[in-house]
């Protein structure tokens, strides 16, 4: 199963392949400059992008702190319910995805 790799698809960090007369497969990569003149740095609109995606990152949760302790404390009071149903319904629908991508 291939996986894509979401963070990549939305900066642009996947790699074009592009094929050359001999057959073989360059990448087309975009690369920061150095002026030597004046002995800065400019970088890539890419590294701007990167620095914007690590920012949202960092301010992003990863998780909902609240409907974890709200869930913590429902299992600590025996109050906390599983439905066997939908647990068997998204296994199901889980192993038919598999199945169905191993597929030719």
């Amino acid at each position: 199963m291939k996986i894509n790799d979401p963070i990549k698809k939305a900066i642009g960090l996947e790699t074009e392949k592009l094929g050359s007369g001999a057959g073989k497969k360059t990448e087309k990569t975009v690369a920061a400059t150095k002026s030597i003149d004046s002995g800065s740095v400019t970088l890539s609109p890419l590294s701007a992008q990167l620095q914007s995606l690590e920012a949202n990152v960092a301010t992003t949760q990863a998780f909902d702190a609240e409907k974890v302790d709200a869930i913590k404390s429902a299992i600590a009071s025996g109050q906390f319910k599983v439905d066997s149903g939908k647990v068997a319904d998204g296994l199901i629908a889980t192993v038919k995805d598999l199945l169905n991508s191993q597929k030719p």
